[in-house]
């Protein structure tokens, strides 16, 4: 019996020991279509207005087809006192939850078996830092997990101790996610940004999954696929890395041309000029978040020249624009393209992330817009999307978006993760 059946008869198992009363309800309602079979196994895994969410007050229906009044409505309804604070869930909530991990796991709906065999025959592997915001985290990581991927958790050292006590009770839940071995203080622009992803990326390759893809995660990231969907989207790359990576602009050579260091938590010059990238490398721009193969982590875990740059990276000013992009582009890393400008690749054509710099929006039909006007909040020139951003989003064939705060509008985390859960499932409807 492969996996998949074993996991699925576990789970029948389960749900008719536990006999939940919340799940008679269902069991007894006859509706169109209706199969008692599908019901018991997994329709307690959706999300539905009958969870007691606060946020069922908005129709993510009329939202998502990009309706003004249910946006309006929306808009109205996050920036109500009342309404924002019924939706924030203190860090003591998941300190005491996950006392009892079953139950947590069960009342959050995680689900813990593979949706197909295609999934768990591609396991991928997650690097997450964070440093604030527990619930953004614990709903990004409910979102994206299954049981079969592995995740690797890094916890800002500056973190409040009620973060790093929630996080660490979250990740103790789950046998496939785990505290990163070393956790770093980060510092924006400076190197312990990069050093975290690198703390974790050698521990998921040491890891006993074999797993296919990495992807790097904030806190404040959401996935705007679903898992069988990002698998379908990386096995179509054959190999490939996807990531941002261009040539470096004449304003940003500053960065890697004079040498900087930490004083007193922040990043600054210290006016001494760097020497040339070794070995000749030529320097790329991009962003800190990555789509790339196995064999290029193991290049960065092992490669010379890697170690090299890495070493002559340390002093530059945020490196995470540039390493990876850069590395992209060396001749012999597993996924990589030809350093010539025609292998440029930009944020928008690469999958990793969906990002609306404050600079390239416009209205819309604006030529010179590069995507249209922001419709949460700006946070250091980045949009922090709010619920009208999210029928724009859902066309793109980015696999995560960023910046989303549950703080500013839960909304649009709850229609989007409702969203996805349904197109998840959607299969199972269809096998039951």
């Amino acid at each position: 019996m492969s996996l998949l059946k074993k996991s699925r008869l576990l789970l029948l198992k389960l749900t008719v020991v536990l006999g939940s009363l919340w799940i008679l309800p269902l069991l007894i309602r006859p509706q169109t279509g209706w199969d008692p079979t599908y019901t018991l196994r997994y329709s307690w895994l959706e999300y539905t207005d009958a969870d007691s969410s606060p946020e069922k007050a908005c129709n993510c229906t009329a939202i998502m087809r990009g309706e003004r009044e249910a946006i309006d409505q929306a808009k109205i309804l996050s920036i109500t006192k009342d309404f924002r604070k019924s939706v924030h869930i203190p860090d003591e909530y998941y300190i005491n939850a996950t006392q009892d991990c079953r139950k947590f796991k069960i009342s959050r709906k995680y689900l813990t078996f593979p949706l197909s065999q295609e999934e768990e025959d591609f396991p991928l592997a997650y690097s997450m830092v964070v440093h604030h915001k527990v619930q953004n985290f614990e709903r990004l990581l409910r979102a994206i997990y299954a049981p079969q991927n592995i995740y690797c958790v890094h916890v800002d050292k500056k973190a409040k101790a009620s973060v790093v006590s929630a996080i660490t009770a979250i990740t103790s839940c789950f046998p496939n996610v785990f505290m990163v071995n070393q956790s770093l203080t980060v510092i924006y622009g400076a190197w312990p940004r990069v050093q975290a992803d690198l703390n974790c990326m050698a521990d998921l390759y040491n890891s006993t999954t074999k797993w296919k893809y990495f992807m790097n995660l904030c806190g404040q990231d959401f996935p705007l696929k679903t898992n069988l969907e990002i698998v379908r989207m990386l096995r179509w790359l054959k190999g490939k890395n996807s990531l941002e990576s261009e040539k470096l602009p004449e304003e940003k050579k500053w960065r890697v041309k004079i040498s900087h260091q930490i004083v007193d938590g922040k990043i600054q010059g210290t006016g001494r000029a760097k020497e040339q990238p070794p070995f000749n490398l030529p320097i790329l721009v991009g962003n800190a978040y990555i789509v790339v193969n196995r064999g290029y982590i193991r290049s960065v875990l092992e490669d010379k020249r890697i170690h090299a740059l890495i070493e002559w990276a340390k002093d530059t000013y945020s490196p995470d624009e540039f390493l990876w992009a850069t590395i992209q582009r060396i001749p012999g890393v597993p996924g990589s393209t030809w350093p010539n400008h025609k292998y440029d690749v930009t944020d928008i054509n690469a999958i990793a992330r969906l990002v609306k710099w404050q600079w390239h929006e416009g209205p819309q039909g604006s030529l010179g817009a590069v995507y249209p006007a922001c419709h949460g909040n700006h946070v250091r020139q980045i949009c922090v999307y709010g619920a009208g951003d999210l029928q724009w989003m859902l066309e793109q064939h980015h696999l995560f978006a960023n910046k989303f705060d549950i703080d500013k509008d839960p909304i649009a985390v709850y229609c989007l993760e409702k969203y996805l859960r349904q197109k998840a499932l959607a299969p199972l409807h269809k096998m039951y």
